[in-house]
Parts: structure tokens; C-alpha cells; sequence
């Protein structure tokens, strides 16, 4: 996406400042990672992520791609890092069995966020972050 493209979509103001940008990529994989030593790795197409805050509050949702990526751009004006950092996850809510019928078909996937770096996009100030690492919870909803 281009930065006047996001400009556009998030203001003039969210353009000088900067944008948080959280993506990834979800693992058809009982904890939703990649294999052991770099075996192949099937991945997790249109499975529903949820950048959840707080009490579990969903404050953005994605789709996968085919690919098993996906992205999701927040505007710094109406979320600090530091509390984006500590107070949110990625939750991955589409049964696993949709993408593996061996795997469960309750719970979902929960990761806390990483902080990976900047990126610089003409004046445009990109925080790049990740998930850290998912983790299956069979009681997720």
C-alpha cells in the first residue's frame, strides 16, 4: 500500500506521524508456528485475526491470504505502542481443523506482540510489529 494511499485513508495528520503496522504470518499447526528446524509448514488460508485489547476488546480484524499473511495498520493518534505492546494480542478465532482435520476444532491461537523495527516510506514513519510466538487455548472464544 502506498504511503499517500494511507495518508489518504488515515488523514494528513497520521501520515507526518507515523503508522503501527502488526502482520504475519498464521501456521496450519497445533500452535500456529512454523516446523521444527525449518521442515515445510503448511499455512492457515482465510483464517479470522483479531487484534484484541483490554478485556478482550476487538479493536481490528483481518482475513489471511491464501498465503496464510496478514496485516493490520493502526492510527498512533488512537493507539500508543507501549500500551499496544502490553495490553494486546493476536488471537486467531477460525477453528484449526478447518485448515487440518486432525487438528482441534475448538479454541484458537493467541500471541502476544513483538516490537521488530522502523521503516521509513518517504515521510511516513512505519512501527513494524509481530506476533511473538502463538499459543493454543482450548478455551478461547
Amino acid at each position: 500500500m502506498g504511503a499517500s494511499l494511507v495518508q489518504g485513508q488515515l488523514g494528513i495528520v497520521s501520515g507526518l506521524l507515523g503508522l503501527i503496522r502488526i502482520q504475519g504470518t498464521v501456521y496450519c499447526t497445533a500452535n500456529g508456528n512454523v516446523g521444527v528446524n525449518g521442515t515445510s509448514t503448511p499455512v492457515f488460508p482465510n483464517a479470522l485475526v483479531q487484534l484484541r485489547c483490554g478485556n478482550g476488546n476487538v479493536v481490528s480484524s483481518v482475513t489471511t491470504n491464501n498465503s496464510g499473511l496478514f496485516s493490520i495498520l493502526l492510527d498512533p493518534l488512537q493507539f500508543v505502542l507501549s500500551s499496544v505492546l502490553s495490553n494486546c494480542n493476536i488471537v486467531v478465532n477460525t477453528p484449526l481443523s478447518s485448515c487440518n482435520s486432525s487438528l482441534p476444532s475448538i479454541g484458537g491461537l493467541l500471541s502476544p506482540l513483538q516490537l521488530i523495527g522502523n521503516t521509513l516510506v518517504g515521510l511516513l514513519s512505519i512501527v513494524n510489529l509481530i506476533p511473538s510466538g502463538f499459543q493454543f487455548l482450548g478455551t478461547l472464544n
